[in-house]
């Protein structure tokens, strides 16, 4: 019943939990700029403001940069034809395939006999779909923000008391903390993970290598799949670009050490105890959100799983399911 529950309310539950870490990670960015000299002088309310425009406008740009390229990878793959052809040849060249296929035959037994027209529709109601979430997340963020000066005296009244309520709000405080922190850490590696891969692809002359980037900044926030998705889609477009096997498996390498130097150096070192879950916990998170909701689910399970794990780990009667949960047993 909860699972059906969860498949059914998608439209509404997603945009609110990729709102709610996002404040999350709003809030943690604005709580860092006290550090920065200037910044730091700003009222809290301003910094707030401040990261939450940028977040606005951030995603603005994610948007338009989704659909700009989307519409330039379709109008330049014709041109891609020729390269294509090539590596057909070549391969059939390795493989000793005497009657060496052509672009053509291999075209007219794959690509024509599907109906790419039935599925222009689902594509553009997706993208549609996309753009109202991403307002969403942004208006819903926004709310919350607003909302948290007011929320210290509404968990005041609802626990009866100021003791209790200062509890309450202790505990709140601890658990926001962590979370904040993780998902701050996480975004900021995925930020340095893609402005890696856009220099590879730019240095070696793969076309939108911004978009690209942004992808697999976007993708890395799912573990273990996300990584290997996020290089498959530049080595193929390398594949079409430039007809050159070796070249695809030069790009495909130099992405991989860029994963494996943030996945395997960075990340460890700057997550500390931040994350810390199960490898078998993250495969079953991942298993059943994107079972629910598809690939939101897929980006959403492993921030969720983290700050659940967190709010287990900071109240007593649940930290054994914390424990459970982590990887090593230390929360």
């Amino acid at each position: 019943m909860i699972g059906w529950v969860l498949w059914v309310g998608q439209p509404v539950l997603v945009p609110v939990l990729a709102a709610l870490i996002s404040v999350y990670v709003l809030s943690a960015a604005a709580a860092s700029m006290e550090r920065v000299p200037l910044l730091g002088r700003l009222p809290p309310w301003v910094r707030r403001a401040l990261v939450l425009v940028l977040f606005a406008l951030a995603v603005v740009l994610f948007f338009i940069l989704v659909i700009n390229n989307l519409s330039q990878v379709a109008s330049a793959l014709p041109k891609y034809e020729q390269n294509l052809e090539t590596l057909i040849t070549q391969l059939a060249g390795m493989a000793g395939i005497e009657d060496q296929p052509t672009w053509e035959n291999v075209r007219s037994a794959t690509f024509d006999r599907i109906n790419f027209g039935a599925y222009i529709t689902p594509a553009l109601l997706s993208l549609r779909g996309l753009g109202t979430m991403l307002f969403l997340v942004v208006l819903y963020a926004a709310f919350f923000m607003a909302e948290r000066g007011v929320l210290a005296k509404k968990v005041v009244i609802a626990m009866g008391g100021e003791e209790k309520g200062d509890r309450a709000l202790d505990l709140l405080g601890r658990i926001n903390e962590r979370i904040g922190g993780y998902l701050l850490v996480k975004t900021t590696l995925n930020g340095i993970l893609g402005a890696i891969s856009y220099v590879v692809l730019l240095v070696l002359g793969i076309e939108f290598a911004l978009f690209w980037s942004v992808l697999i900044a976007f993708l890395n926030y799912i573990p273990y799949i996300g990584s290997l998705v996020g290089v498959v889609f530049p080595v193929l477009l390398s594949l079409a670009q430039f007809g050159d096997i070796w070249m695809s498996v030069l790009v495909m390498v130099c992405l991989t050490i860029a994963q494996m130097f943030v996945g395997a150096y960075l990340e460890p070192r700057m997550m500390g105890r931040a994350f810390n879950l199960s490898p078998f916990v993250v495969l079953l998170a991942l298993a059943v959100w994107s079972t629910i909701w598809g690939i939101a689910g897929a980006v959403l399970a492993v921030p969720m799983t983290a700050s659940m794990v967190l709010v287990f780990a900071e109240i007593k009667a649940t930290r054994p399911v914390a424990v459970l949960l982590s990887g090593t047993g230390r929360v």
